[in-house]
Parts: C-alpha cells; sequence; structure tokens
C-alpha cells in the first residue's frame, strides 16, 4: 500500500485541503452532510495478536464492479487507524434497522465492544457479525489520504446478504426506509 503522494513534489494529501481561513463552517457543513441517509455498517478487522476490532461507519460505498472494490473512511486521530493500516483484510458489516444497540455500542470507544456479540472469523481473521443485512470481506487494496480521513479501498473476496431490512442515518439519527406502499397504510 502506498501512502504517499504519487507526484514528486505534491502537496501532503493529508493537508492538502486543509485551511485555517475556509469560509465554510465546519459544524454547519457537518449539518448539511448529514442530511444525505446513508447505510450504516461496522468494519471489523483482526490484530496481529488476532484480537478483533470493530468500529461503526456510515462512510461505505460502492467503486466498482468489475472489479469488485468498496471503500470506507476514517477519521485520522482514531485509535483504530493502525490496526487498520495493517490489516490485510476488513469486513463491512451492514446493519439491519434492528441492529441500533449494535451500531451505538461500536460507535463508541471500548476495549470490551465484541462482549456479548456473535461473530465468527472471516478473511484475514476480520470478524463477520451474525445477523448483519450483508457482509463483505475485502482484501485491503490500497488506502489515500483525504483531508482529516485515511480512505481505504477493498477488494471484495466473499459477501453475502439477505432480505433483512436496513438500519440508515440521517441528521445524527437512526431510522429506517419506507417504501412507497408502506407510507400509504402507515397513520
Amino acid at each position: 500500500m502506498n501512502d504517499l503522494p504519487q507526484q514528486p513534489g505534491a502537496p501532503d494529501p493529508a493537508n492538502e485541503f486543509a485551511s485555517d481561513s475556509s469560509s465554510i463552517d465546519p459544524r454547519d457543513f457537518r449539518n448539511a452532510l448529514g442530511t444525505y441517509a446513508t447505510g450504516v455498517a461496522i468494519i471489523t478487522a483482526a490484530a496481529p495478536d488476532g484480537k478483533p476490532y470493530g468500529l461503526t461507519c456510515n462512510s461505505f460505498a460502492s467503486v466498482s464492479l468489475n472489479p469488485p472494490l468498496v471503500l470506507w473512511s476514517l477519521v485520522v486521530y482514531s485509535s483504530s487507524l493502525t490496526i487498520f493500516q495493517n490489516a490485510s483484510h476488513f469486513t463491512v458489516n451492514v446493519l439491519g434497522a434492528s441492529q441500533q444497540v449494535l451500531a451505538a455500542k461500536f460507535a463508541k470507544s471500548s476495549d470490551d465492544k465484541f462482549t456479548g456479540v456473535d461473530w465468527t472469523p472471516g478473511l484475514g481473521g476480520a470478524p463477520v457479525l451474525a445477523e448483519s443485512v450483508a457482509n463483505f470481506q475485502c482484501r485491503s487494496v490500497n488506502r489515500y489520504y483525504g483531508g482529516d480521513h485515511v480512505i481505504f479501498l477493498g477488494a471484495v473476496e466473499a459477501y453475502t446478504y439477505g432480505a433483512k431490512e436496513p438500519l440508515l442515518f440521517a441528521r445524527g439519527t437512526f431510522g429506517r426506509f419506507l417504501a412507497d406502499d408502506e407510507r400509504k397504510t402507515s397513520p
């Protein structure tokens, strides 16, 4: 994996867009971004000693169907950054509408996130969480710095999915998808 700028003399990607003189208010910008509903996933990986790590994420996205590639991003000051940077694999566990408590548990800093959680080791030891709507087991392909985040690119090597309803996140809260036919029958 290459963490350095590709062009000689190019600015440091981690600071390329950072500016103390920006006219954009970071809190208001975050509020604006929050109007875009996203799915909720728990990204997992294993440390070299096999200890499982995981965190809640809503920055997961598909990149390519052929080859099958996905991405997600992690803030540069995350305590788990080194684990994910050094892991050969990671798993994207897409959460269901009934898994809000699990999403909240993995969103907090804790040494016991996996206590009471049903999971099995996947490729590279990355935990595959039971009851997920879908999971994507990925080989770490590359990572890129973008402002205050590291963008992880993964090649999907295995996946499963089911028909459960996905958990959504918008405007700082969890929710669910309500199809047109459901809206018509709701009070």
